[in-house]
């Protein structure tokens, strides 16, 4: 039998189905979607909750390939400590490893073991606490609750016994600061070119994805008398001659990193000024001309510049969101747009909230969506509704009928 969307609007470019994703993906027919981008379990049990106890496994990559069309692109974010889990199985599951794309964010909080302290614990004793000065210059004392001072002060817990003493300072985990996502491609027979004509998958979507930039293009003046009116063995013309030198009109090429623009990221790139410089070279084949070579480029600052920035979305909470691990709509559209061509239908096997579903009414493809949480499925309901430009018709019974 073919389980009914929960929720669908009444164009039915979106849809979303309430269940295990292993159950409800046999519904959905072979090579129907263009595209998969989603954001399974990291297997971390975050925040203590059942739905993050494991990494999907082969199973459910298998599935996934099944409805996909030859060529269809996979976009899935991991954990840094379970993401091999997921690429293996991904790969064993007959899906094209391509890429891994490196998304840098600056909201990560360390979750860390004191070690110091856990030894003092385990012996029965309690430290006491580091006195600080605040910004009146006064000398207090503060708990370890006081998390504003110890951020801001640099608070340090002060053990009480010699081993404690001796490991006080280490603890069992870094800062989280980047996540893995993912990039696979179903294996196709053919060539690319003859794939896309047929199924119009296959490529990644270069110029809609590129980097904005505010680069001057380069000027180039052959300064040598004999070039003027003369064609080269480039074919180009002497005289003045203006192109691009790595400021490509429409934008940088885009890279597997993305980040979130955050003043922590922008901290840990280096900063550059703009670049003006002038050379002379000669060309050997043309009798050892010379010309000058001068390029400007207009923009400077961090070299976070060259990359693709997902800003955070404070609407994304303000939507009602309680779900712990939404990902920004901004970095789910750039990734959505980079594997999907024109009016396709992406398919996320773990829809959480709907941050891929909002990302894709904004950008104007068709969407399928699974979520085994009910509370979450009714979240992304109301996200995706208000996302979507075409008046909706609600199948769904529960809250997310609320306007």
């Amino acid at each position: 039998m073919t389980p009914e969307p929960t929720w669908a609007s009444a164009d039915d470019r979106f849809r979303l189905y309430h269940g295990d994703c292993l159950e409800v993906m046999p519904s959905l027919a072979d090579s129907s979607v263009d595209a998969i981008v989603t954001d399974p379990p990291y297997g971390l049990s975050f925040m203590g909750k059942n739905w993050d106890h494991g990494v999907p496994g082969v199973e459910f990559w298998r599935e996934a390939l099944r409805v996909a069309k030859p060529g269809a692109h996979l976009a899935a974010f991991g954990g840094t400590r379970t993401y091999h889990r997921l690429a293996c199985a991904i790969e064993d599951a007959g899906w094209e490893i391509r890429d891994g794309v490196c998304w840098l964010y600056g909201s990560g909080f360390p979750k860390s073991l004191d070690i110091g302290k856990a030894i003092d614990k385990a012996a029965g004793a309690l430290g006491t606490q580091a006195q600080g000065f605040n910004t009146a210059g006064g000398k207090e004392n503060y708990t370890a609750q006081d998390k504003s001072f110890r951020s801001a002060y640099g608070y340090q817990y002060v053990p009480a016994t010699p081993s404690a003493a001796t490991w006080d300072g280490w603890g069992t985990a870094l800062k989280p600061a980047w996540e893995p996502i993912t990039l696979a491609r179903k294996p196709f027979p053919g060539t690319v070119a003859a794939n896309v004509l047929a199924h119009g998958t296959g490529g990644l979507n270069i110029d809609g994805c590129r980097v904005g930039h505010n680069e001057l293009p380069k000027t180039a003046i052959r300064t040598a008398p004999r070039y003027s009116g003369r064609t080269m063995a480039n074919g180009q013309r002497g005289g003045k001659q203006t192109g691009i030198a790595g400021a490509d009109p429409l934008g940088r090429w885009p890279a597997n990193v993305v980040h979130d623009g955050s003043a922590e990221v922008l901290a840990g790139f280096p900063e550059n000024a703009a670049h003006k410089g002038e050379g002379v070279s000669k060309n050997p084949w043309l009798g050892g001309g010379r010309w000058s070579d001068a390029n400007t480029y207009a923009d400077s600052g961090s070299a976070a510049r060259f990359f693709y920035c997902a800003k955070a979305d404070k609407r994304d909470r303000d939507e009602g969101n309680n779900h712990p691990t939404v990902k920004p709509t901004d970095l789910m559209a750039w990734l959505a747009r980079l594997v999907t061509p024109p009016n396709g239908v992406i398919l996320d096997l773990f829809a959480g909230s709907g941050s891929t579903g909002k990302a894709a009414a904004r950008e104007g493809f068709r969407f399928i969506g699974i979520e085994k949480e009910a509370e979450y499925l009714e979240i992304a309901a109301r996200r995706i509704r208000a996302e979507a430009s075409a008046v909706q018709t609600d199948l769904f019974a529960g809250a997310a009928n609320d306007a």
